[in-house]
């Protein structure tokens, strides 16, 4: 059976180009305080393939494409918010960020709050997929369902039900490893790889300590294999980058991403001797 999993990987990895492409969410490299080019120099000379933003407005993602179309580096992922109980479900604005979209690979990473009303809310999480989803198959872009705990879609789980409820071609899901924990489900996660990672179109992965209940930390911290996590999304059909989040990791933000990055050059080794 291993020997199955061994070349199922191979053929996944190299399709990826030996081991997958590396960004970093934007709450890790300076949000608020450094500029989009300073974010980009940073990352290019650390050996990142790219970021993921959380939108603003379109003018600062215009800003945030040019100074890493100069580097010669990916945005990943614009990740924006939307609402279930609101008549206007995300920022009108949006719309016109969706069109610098267009003739690249980001893909929007959509969040689904939970409304003030419990109960089923299914069908308002369907209504605001499929409206993104057609926005976005205007400009040829994908949608990835962002799995948040405390929000109406919590994990990987959530995300692909109500992707296949929305029905669009260009909807996929997500696993995002720290809300897997933070949603109490870590102890179920080989069935979410099963089941969410042939779906999904992005994945986010940090330093997570199991026995200490710690799930946002740094790539080199904490007690969970990382590697073997990730070989079981590739032998499971993922074929996608890997992303890392930052959010309320302690410390300067340029001495962690140097320490993530050389945790992911170990981490990203043992792929390849898989």
């Amino acid at each position: 059976m291993k020997t199955i999993i061994a070349i199922i990987l191979l053929a996944q990895l190299t399709a990826l180009g030996a081991v997958p492409e590396f960004f970093v969410f934007d709450n890790g490299v300076g949000r608020g305080t450094w500029t989009p080019e300073q974010q980009a120099s940073t990352l290019k000379e650390l050996g990142f393939d790219g970021i993921s933003y959380n939108y603003t407005k379109p003018a600062q993602f215009a800003a945030q494409q040019k100074a890493f179309n100069e580097q010669g580096l990916k945005i990943y992922g614009l990740y924006v918010y939307t609402y279930l109980d609101r008549p206007v479900h995300f920022d009108p604005a949006f719309k016109e960020a969706i069109k610098l979209l267009k003739g690249t690979d980001t893909v929007i990473w959509m969040t689904l709050m939970k409304p003030k009303e419990k109960g089923d809310h299914d069908a308002e999480a369907v209504r605001n997929v499929q409206e993104m989803a057609d926005l976005a198959a205007a400009q040829g872009v994908r949608v990835a369902i962002y799995g948040h705990a405390g929000m109406y879609v919590e994990t990987g789980e959530d995300a692909a039900r109500i992707m296949k409820l929305a029905n669009r071609g260009n909807v996929g899901a997500s696993i995002n490893l720290c809300h897997e924990f933070t949603a109490k489900k870590g102890e179920v996660l080989n069935e979410t790889i099963k089941n969410v990672a042939p779906l999904s179109i992005l994945i986010s992965v940090n330093g997570i300590s199991v026995a200490n209940k710690k799930y946002l930390q740094r790539l080199d911290q904490g007690d969970f294999d990382l590697a073997d996590y990730l070989r079981k999304l590739f032998a499971a059909g993922y074929k996608g980058p890997v992303g890392l989040q930052c959010y309320s990791v302690l410390g300067d933000p340029l001495e962690n991403l140097k320490a993530d990055m050389a945790a992911w050059k170990k981490i990203s080794a043992k792929l390849k001797d898989f």
